[in-house]
């Protein structure tokens, strides 16, 4: 066999590979998708039953908050639920995105109008954890969970002496002043970094509005704690911050005695959406799927892609 011929074997087998593979994922997703349709006809195609009598409805809020939609979506439908009678938030995140965050505590209000909320703070509820609990009626937490945090950061990374030893520069074209305002290649000017104060202070002011609304404490009295310090939950009721320690059986409780609900309440917790679940699991097996046949195809001598040769 000659040399031209077995460097066109080469060439064309990590093609050959990667087809092969592309099939594989296509029968592979044709089967899940059998499998998901099977799995949500046997489980009453994916709808929770709706609650029976007076219930609770529960709502878990856990790591970082960056997409409210999902919240929100089950606020709307407890809302409109006449068998729900009172709902419980349970929070576990040391907060995330201001929209998001703002977005539940406004739903959480609003809600709480028709029926009462309880937000029931488990090992972490700080930052926006805490703004959102600040849209319950009541507000419980352990002795021990991490809360407060009242306040707003934002990060702003500088690259630019590494592409500087990398020998990469970079260019701007812009048709405003604060276009590129954050550019992570250069440091910030003294404009821009008002800039982003202003806007910051702002976000934090609106932070402990909501907090002196919902506690009914004067603003003067917040911004003395509201530099964005951690308190325990003990710590916190003693500022007021929460209205009670305790865990969240207790929250349960509270929430049944503000609906006037008698005898042991019913817990409704809304089940996860199966299509949501199935579509992540398809992205992340067809993302290692495919990641994996990159790197067989890179990884085979005389196989590398290249340009001009």
């Amino acid at each position: 066999m000659g040399s031209q011929e077995r460097q066109t074997k080469r060439t064309v087998s990590p093609l050959l590979a990667f087809l092969a593979s592309i099939g594989g994922l296509f029968l592979f997703s044709v089967l899940l998708f059998f499998a998901l349709i099977i799995w949500i006809v046997r489980s009453g195609m994916g709808v929770p039953a709706p609650p029976q009598g007076d219930v609770i409805g529960i709502i878990d809020i856990s790591g970082t908050i960056t997409d409210s939609e999902p919240i929100l979506r089950q606020l709307l439908d407890f809302k409109k639920n006449e068998n729900i009678k009172a709902v419980v938030v349970r929070i576990n995140s040391p907060g995330g995105s201001v929209g998001p965050s703002q977005e539940i505590y406004d739903e959480l209000r609003k809600l709480d109008r028709k029926k009462p909320v309880v937000a029931s703070l488990a090992s972490v509820a700080a930052s926006g954890g805490y703004y959102i609990a600040l849209g319950a009626r009541y507000i419980i937490a352990n002795p021990g969970t991490i809360t407060g945090s009242i306040g707003v950061i934002m990060h702003k990374a500088n690259i630019a002496e590494l592409l500087k030893k990398i020998g990469i520069k970079t260019t701007v074209v812009k048709s405003g002043h604060f276009k590129d305002l954050g550019n992570i290649t250069r440091d910030l000017t003294p404009e821009e970094r008002k800039v982003l104060e202003d806007l910051l202070d702002d976000i934090h002011s609106q932070f402990i509005d909501a907090v002196s609304h919902s506690r009914k404490i004067p603003t003067e009295k917040i911004k003395a704690i509201a530099d964005g310090r951690i308190f325990s939950g003990h710590q916190a009721q003693q500022l007021n911050l929460i209205d009670a320690v305790g865990n969240f059986t207790d929250a349960v409780d509270k929430a049944a005695e503000l609906a006037s609900m008698e005898g042991e309440p019913q817990l409704y917790y809304p089940q996860k959406d199966k299509w949501l679940l199935f579509r992540k699991a398809l992205e992340e097996e067809a993302a290692a799927l495919i990641t994996n046949v990159i790197h067989q195809i890179t990884a085979q001598k005389g196989g590398s892609v290249v340009y001009g040769q």
